[in-house]
């Protein structure tokens, strides 16, 4: 595995492959690696002839109370990791590298239909920061297909919707959530969990898999948000929202019927957890 720091040279590398015909996949991260990150590399492998991934923590998506400085660094165990997954290829530039002018005040790409909402509202320009660096990334990568993880559900859309605005001629696929044998969605951020939190996060995902029963079974929506978000509270956690949403756009749900998915966010200790189930509901009864 090559591993480069500079966009120039990465360029060229990968500008080489594409004139040998060759399709480039995408798989982009912030380090912190675990078996999530890896399923991504393993369908970039089937979806492309190389794999490029990146590591960056991206400075623009953190809000002035996250946890920018102290998110987990392990780029070495990282490196380790994605070239025994078959990585050809490691971007891992330093935040100058990609804000040559500072991320104070670069320019930047937003996405409002998608981004306001959810954890858009309790991480205002979060997602302006997601979407900035991935149009950066598209850009210098320039891949035909890029892998995200279905676990951000929201970040997912917002990417979509970027793609197709921007016209960028990328596939973006989702990866369903990788699980805990428990049924912990994986995250970089579980470290933050003590031993007994780590006990009692695994509530979030069967909250979730409780709602989306009910739901099939013809419950309300607002109802549902409602008794799920009461669950997490008796759970322990400090719910930061429950939504029964449209899956495709993230719109409410208006009528019965149609597939929905079921978004949640929830402070356990230090950790923000989020995780999310997609539902097929029938109009009328259980499908």
């Amino acid at each position: 595995m090559e591993i480069l720091t500079r966009i120039r040279s990465t360029r060229a590398v990968v500008d080489g492959w594409r004139r040998q015909g060759q399709r480039i996949a995408l798989v982009p991260t912030m380090g912190n690696l675990h078996a999530g990150h890896l399923a991504l590399v393993e369908e970039a492998r089937r979806r492309g002839d190389r794999v490029v991934a990146t590591i960056f923590v991206n400075p623009l998506q953190f809000g002035p109370q996250e946890d920018f400085t102290a998110y987990p660094r392990t780029l070495a165990e990282d490196q380790r990791r994605l070239s025994g997954a078959g990585v050809d290829l490691l971007f891992a530039p330093e935040v100058e590298e990609v804000y040559p002018r500072g991320s104070a005040e670069p320019s930047r790409v937003e996405v409002p239909a998608l981004a306001s909402a959810l954890c858009g509202a309790s991480r205002p320009g979060h997602f302006t920061g997601v979407a900035t660096v991935v149009a950066k990334l598209f850009n210098i990568i320039q891949p035909e297909v890029a892998l995200f993880g279905e676990k951000d559900y929201q970040q997912l859309l917002v990417i979509r919707r970027l793609t197709e605005d921007l016209c960028f001629p990328v596939e973006v696929v989702g990866v369903p959530t990788v699980r805990e044998s428990d049924g912990l969605a994986m995250s970089s951020r579980n470290a933050y969990l003590n031993s007994v939190e780590r006990q009692q996060a695994p509530e979030l995902y069967r909250s979730l898999c409780a709602a989306a029963d009910a739901l099939r079974a013809g419950r309300p929506a607002g109802r549902v948000e409602r008794e799920t978000e009461a669950a997490l509270q008796g759970a322990g956690f400090r719910p930061d929202y429950v939504a029964v949403r449209r899956a495709d756009d993230l719109g409410p749900v208006s009528e019965p019927g149609g597939e929905q998915v079921i978004l949640a966010a929830a402070w356990l200790g230090r950790a923000r957890l989020i995780d999310n189930l997609r539902v097929r509901c029938g109009g009328a009864g259980t499908q």
